[in-house]
């Protein structure tokens, strides 16, 4: 398993946001409990975004996974960004490694 950094960048709609994001965090949660998303939350300053680290097979495996969030759905993803990432230290080492 590969683990990766991925930063959303979403669109201008907060409002549409808003409606999805239960949806989108229950969605989240699946993951988690799966073992396939380590972390994820809001940046809480500049562009409104996302981080979210996750665990896949391939790049290829881990964009599939992505275009099934809500968020992805509804079009409020204005951009991803993914980046292969090599976690040596910290308390999710040993479930990445």
């Amino acid at each position: 398993m590969s683990t990766y950094a991925v930063r959303y960048t979403y669109d201008e709609r907060a409002e549409v946001r808003d409606a999805v994001r239960p949806e989108h965090r229950a969605w989240l949660a699946g993951l988690a409990t799966a073992g396939v998303l380590l972390g994820s939350g809001p940046f809480t300053d500049g562009e409104p975004g996302a981080l979210l680290v996750l665990q896949a097979p391939d790049e290829s495996a881990l964009r599939a996974v992505l275009a099934q969030d809500p968020f992805a759905r509804e079009g409020l993803v204005a951009a991803t960004e993914v980046r292969g990432w090599s976690l040596v230290l910290g308390p999710w080492a040993t479930s990445a490694s």
